[in-house]
């Protein structure tokens, strides 16, 4: 079994995923004729709340009808991430006596003593994610105590390093303020938007391009004008935190 978390890892570490694929030669080391590769999942992450790992999943089918007499992964971690489906995996593989590799040893669930050894992997797989997530998140959040934390900047300005400065471009920056002064004429957010639509005036707009973020010329969506009216930088001010994350199970 097979897998990276992301679509950069599959792209760059590409010495990993030889030495996933090796353990095809291992299987047959130990003594099995048919070995399956699933490498499905390469780009995919294990993490709670993860999108569905069809190739887990094919896994999980196969050792349940009984095809499987050994699943080798080079690190466990890369079966699971998660309590639930360590757990899962192990229950099974108890049941139709399923053995699990890396690439140092075998354990057979079924025993006490191998059972310990996979609760413990399975437990540091789950725990060190959970390290890394918090470790970023508190990264997160010194940097937005400095004010430095940007993850896409408003029309009308531009990141420099780990500022940001006003847009050189006169064209957006003038769309901004346009943006502003008619409002204060109006007095209305939906005048407003009707206004821009009416003299079809195109406004600018972040989109991702090829995985960068570049400004793309067009007519304003509805929520458009009220996101600039109530971002607090374009009235000098840093913010963050002003969208809840809820996690839903």
């Amino acid at each position: 079994y097979l897998r990276q978390s992301s679509p950069g890892q599959v792209k760059n570490n590409l010495e990993s995923q030889r030495l996933q694929y090796a353990l095809a030669d291992r299987a047959r080391a130990l003594g099995f004729t048919q070995v399956e590769v699933i490498d499905i999942d390469l780009g995919a992450s294990a993490a709670s709340g993860s999108r569905q790992r069809p190739g887990f999943q094919q896994l999980l089918t196969s050792v349940a009808v009984g095809d499987v007499g050994i699943i080798l992964s080079r690190e466990l971690s890369r079966l699971s991430r998660t309590d639930k489906d360590w757990c899962h995996l192990m229950e099974i593989c108890q049941i139709f006596n399923t053995l699990i590799g890396d690439d140092e040893s075998v354990y057979d669930p079924a025993h006490y003593d191998d059972q310990l050894i996979l609760g413990i992997k399975g437990t540091i797989s789950v725990a060190e994610l959970n390290v890394i997530r918090m470790r970023l998140i508190q990264g997160k959040e010194a940097k937005a105590m400095r004010g430095e934390l940007f993850c896409t900047v408003a029309p009308g300005y531009i990141r420099e390093g780990e500022t940001i400065t006003k847009d050189p471009n006169t064209r957006v920056r003038e769309i901004i303020e346009l943006i502003f002064s008619q409002f204060q004429v109006l007095g209305s957010l939906r005048q407003t938007y009707s206004w821009f639509m009416d003299n079809e005036i195109e406004v600018p707009v972040n989109k991702s391009v090829h995985g960068q973020f570049q400004v793309v010329w067009k007519l304003p969506a509805q929520t458009f004008i009220p996101s600039v009216i109530h971002n607090p930088i374009y009235a000098g001010a840093y913010v963050y935190g002003r969208r809840v994350t809820t996690k839903i199970i």
